[in-house]
């Protein structure tokens, strides 16, 4: 089913993100979460796509096995680094051929060594540009990134947002946000892009924290920051790894059921709504993020 389809229809939609396993013994890792997600019904998972294509073959294979094997909708992630448009062309193909119909769009980090992004002769130098590529094509749904606290590269957060609209009006169907632990940032985010006219449905991407100096090389490198509170939490359990486990748990059970819940002053005068979904950040390790589902289904705070 396409992304789209469903988000018309359900509200909220719950996923998840994994990568390619570069070993076989770390796939085998990633197959037994993925079938211990599975009876939990995910609306869909997604696959990223190595810098530089580096796992384009590996990420073909495993969303198509995922979708035939355990019956779970998959999104592939494609960027436009290292890469002609015939090559995108191809790896389009091949998607289709495994029933794949959901891409996630993304002009993607430079390879490991390279400083900046560089566009090769044939390839596209933005994302709104391979957005429109697959548009033309015809048959996909497109989803895009977003970047609450500014893209890293933004020169401002107004040409960052200029830019979002771009990608938008190429023919995104959804966008999902970059990590972010301040709900408050988020909100402020996804007000300034309905004022400019983005209409598309934002999902938010949280990731549970089970290890803080991961956590915090995460957020320095995309440029996301982390609440005093929660940093000081994650200091005094970082000795202990189960501690910081339920703190991530905690503070992101926390952070979906506010943005789940309905505001209570909506000033278009439209019926209040929360987000319209949830997507989660699993870095292969699904148990803290099944774990946050399940309270939610519990409390029946999103469904």
């Amino acid at each position: 089913m396409l992304i789209r389809e469903r988000l018309a229809h359900k509200r909220p939609v719950f996923s998840f993100e994994f990568f390619p396993p570069k070993t076989k013994k770390g796939m085998r890792v990633l197959w037994k979460n993925l079938e211990q997600l599975a009876p939990l019904e995910p609306d869909y998972v997604s696959v990223t796509y190595g810098a530089g294509g580096s796992t384009r073959t590996r990420t073909v294979e495993l969303v198509g096995r995922i979708k035939r094997e355990l019956g779970i909708e998959v999104m592939a992630h494609l960027t436009c680094v290292g890469a002609t448009s015939d090559e995108i062309a191809r790896v389009l193909d091949e998607l289709a051929a495994q029933d794949v119909e959901n891409i996630m769009a993304l002009r993607g980090d430079p390879p490991k060594g390279q400083e900046s992004f560089e566009k090769i002769a044939g390839g596209f130098a933005h994302a709104n540009e391979l957005v429109a590529f697959i548009k033309r094509r015809g048959g996909f749904c497109v989803g895009a990134a977003c970047y609450p606290e500014v893209h890293p590269e933004a020169e401002s957060a107004a040409r960052d947002l200029e830019f979002l609209r771009q990608k938008v009006d190429a023919g995104v169907d959804f966008l999902i946000t970059q990590l972010f632990f301040d709900n408050s940032t988020f909100r402020a985010f996804e007000r300034r892009a309905r004022e400019a006219g983005i209409t598309a449905p934002i999902l938010p991407g949280i990731m549970p924290v089970t290890n803080s100096k991961q956590i915090k090389r995460f957020t320095k490198m995309c440029g996301a920051s982390i609440p005093a509170l929660l940093l000081e939490r994650l200091e005094q359990a970082e000795d202990d790894p189960q501690a910081v486990f339920w703190t991530g748990v905690q503070y992101a059970s926390y952070q979906c059921r506010d943005l789940l819940t309905p505001p209570i002053a909506n000033p278009f005068g439209r019926p209040p709504r929360g987000v319209p979904g949830i997507h989660f950040y699993t870095l292969n390790k699904s148990p803290a993020s099944r774990a946050i589902f399940e309270i939610l289904r519990l409390s029946r705070a999103a469904l």
